[in-house]
């Protein structure tokens, strides 16, 4: 059993936690510990706001609490880009957070950054799942600190960095491109001796309206890659500009993208919204188990 599990993309041991996500549909909660995310930028900014937050998407039903102190709100129509913040500050904001949620939940602990410094001192401080924008691609140290601490790696697609990611994206063909790109990630990885590897298309980075439509029907495409998938439409630009409405009234056009979502083949939802996504995703996974 125990072989079976390390050697299952689906199903496995991430330090010392077991998680099967062929089972049914999992929820990663958002935890922005940051002033400027897009979303809910300074709402949980102080350790005692973001841990009483996090811990009540735990008990709203997230199976995984996503951790970030760096914002990658790209400059667009709903405001300017975030800044980069050293790795000191971003330790500085997401190591207490994560140390007091390691005590106090059973919820895996993501750390959400793109730097190998940051990942090292989460995973030290109980994280076990490191959720990279760049797909290994911006710090080279970043697989080592994965493989040495035993944690999963969730490897996000993005074309170009959080500052030049909307300034007019171009694909010729968006799904086979992502795909490819998401492919080198996890050889990149695989090689690096990785063992536990989920993707994720990248929906906003770097994407225009029609890409991200696209990547949300075809999502059954990664599938391919023999690789759990991660999607994270929550809240973001593109169902605005749909419903042309402000990130906190796109609960409607979230819970629309997570169940086609679902249905096309994704394994763990990246949300702001767990209580609500959650229920959705009982239901949606009842539609697809029913005879």
């Amino acid at each position: 059993m125990e072989t079976d599990i390390q050697h299952s993309p689906f199903a496995f041991q991430c330090r010392g936690k077991f998680i099967d996500l062929s089972s049914r549909t999992h929820i990663m909660g958002v935890l922005n510990v940051t002033p400027d995310s897009f979303s809910d930028g300074g709402k949980y900014f102080s350790r005692e706001d973001a841990v009483a937050h996090a811990l009540q998407m735990a008990a709203d039903g997230a199976d995984i609490i996503d951790v970030g102190g760096e914002s990658t709100r790209p400059k667009g129509p709903y405001g300017d880009g975030a800044e980069e913040i050293s790795a000191d500050e971003e330790m500085r904001r997401v190591i207490p957070v994560i140390e007091e949620l390691s005590s106090r939940t059973d919820a895996l602990i993501s750390i959400d950054t793109y730097k190998a410094a940051v990942a090292e001192a989460a995973l030290k401080a109980g994280a076990a799942i490191v959720n990279d924008i760049s797909g290994l691609n911006f710090d080279p140290a970043m697989a080592h600190v994965i493989v040495s601490h035993d944690a999963a790696l969730i490897a996000m697609h993005i074309k170009g960095t959080p500052k030049t990611m909307q300034q007019n994206p171009i694909y010729e063909n968006v799904v086979d491109e992502v795909k490819e790109s998401l492919s080198e990630s996890v050889e990149k990885a695989r090689s690096a001796g990785v063992e536990h590897i989920l993707i994720d298309p990248g929906i906003g980075f770097g994407k225009k309206l029609e890409h991200n439509l696209s990547l949300i029907k075809h999502l059954n495409s990664f599938t391919d890659l023999h690789c759990p998938i991660v999607i994270g439409p929550s809240r973001k630009a593109f169902i605005g500009m749909l419903l042309n409405l402000p990130a906190d009234q796109r609960l409607e056009g979230t819970a629309a993208a997570v169940a086609a979502s679902i249905m096309n083949g994704a394994n763990v939802l990246r949300v702001h919204d767990v209580k609500e996504m959650k229920r959705i995703a009982v239901v949606v996974d009842a539609i697809l188990k029913a005879a």
